[in-house]
């Protein structure tokens, strides 16, 4: 399946989770085998030299373990706050609907040394600033941010243009 057929498996929710919010559903992608594989297909494209795939909670999961899985490279979550048992770093972050904090353990990237960062879509860029700050913070290289897509009027790459300027975003 040609990637922009599986991508327009993507549906647009208005008004969720909260009015004038406009969400992604990325489910039925998922529930199409063949366009989840073209999806990470696709995905798996953009990758060089990272030993890791950082996957942000929760759909960002999904994605980053079967690039992980179908490249034979390292996963590691970036959970929201509390959900990991052992000693992390957090970060708190905006995002278009709230705050929220998301947090690593602190020793997700022993032995590596260079990861790319998935999540499913880049808005306001709010949960990938976070996720960068504490990868950076565990003292792995970040070279790339990998989205599966990105609403441009949001803003989200410029603000993560302005905070690392050396890390490409893919979409």
């Amino acid at each position: 399946m040609e990637l922009d057929v599986a991508l327009a498996q993507i549906r647009t929710i208005p008004d969720y989770p909260k009015p004038g919010i406009v969400f992604k559903d990325i489910t039925p992608l998922l529930s199409n085998a063949e366009a989840f594989a073209s999806c990470i297909k696709g995905l798996n494209s953009f990758l060089s030299d990272e030993t890791v795939i950082v996957g942000i909670e929760a759909r960002g999961f999904i994605l980053a373990s079967a690039m992980a899985i179908s490249s034979e490279r390292a996963f590691v979550p970036i959970r929201k706050a509390g959900k990991l048992p052992y000693e992390t770093f957090s970060k708190s972050y905006g995002l278009e609907y709230g705050e929220d904090v998301i947090e690593v353990h602190t020793d997700a990237f022993s032995g590596h040394t260079c990861a790319i960062v998935v999540d499913d879509v880049l808005a306001t860029g709010g949960t990938v600033l976070a996720a960068l700050h504490l990868a950076r913070e565990t003292g792995v290289q970040v070279k790339k941010v990998l989205v599966l897509l990105e609403i441009t009027k949001l803003g989200g790459r410029a603000r993560i243009a302005a905070d690392f300027p050396d890390i490409e975003v893919c979409a």
